[in-house]
């Protein structure tokens, strides 16, 4: 029983993607990573994840990171929409970090 409560709680505290992009059945997920950057200035990262969603016979979803040839063109489409969503990300972190930073 101890198993499960812990698997729960695991469950519980993972990490959620920022956002997620969907077009059909091809998904992106985008992650942030806090960090810091050579002077120790915390920085942000944004790291992006490319799955296709399929439904086995009994019902169930699940997903894989291999993609069709019939998947290429939306899986294009996503990353495109995804790199699109990052670039804002990072230039909203830099104007919240301009406004963070004392008048000299």
């Amino acid at each position: 029983m101890a198993k499960k409560q812990s698997n729960l709680k695991n469950d519980a505290t993972k990490a959620q993607p920022v956002e997620e992009i969907r077009i059909g059945a091809i998904k992106a997920a985008i992650w942030r990573n806090d960090g810091e950057s050579g002077d120790r200035q915390p920085q942000v990262r944004f790291n992006v994840t490319l799955q296709r969603l399929y439904r086995t016979e009994d019902g169930r979803w699940h997903s894989t990171a291999n993609f069709g040839r019939d998947d290429l063109l939306v899986l294009m489409k996503v990353a495109d929409a995804a790199h699109t969503r990052v670039m804002q990300l990072i230039g909203e972190q830099r104007e919240q970090q301009q406004q963070e930073q004392p008048a000299a």
